[in-house]
């Protein structure tokens, strides 16, 4: 994880911004008094909050480690992609 402070931020904010998404890798911004702060790209803060909707969803969890389970027991159905 990169990390750089805020006068530096300032001075290349392109280039860390340009980092952060072509990366996808979290910048952490380094200030005074522990009030440091990430940096995280659109795409990637779209996943964290797919993931966080998801994983509040009990039936939506058991669902997974079901379709997991049956993958894992060899249960699971191949689908051609041309098929779908």
């Amino acid at each position: 994880m990169q990390t750089t402070n805020y006068t530096e931020l300032r001075t290349g904010l392109k280039t860390y911004l340009d980092t952060v998404v072509h990366n996808r890798e979290p910048l952490v911004v380094n200030r005074p008094y522990n009030n440091s702060v990430v940096i995280i790209s659109l795409e990637e803060y779209n996943a964290l909050n797919e993931t966080a909707y998801i994983t509040s969803s009990p039936a939506m969890l058991e669902r997974i480690n079901s379709a997991e389970q049956n993958i894992l027991n060899g249960n699971g159905i191949k689908i051609n992609i041309d098929d779908l």
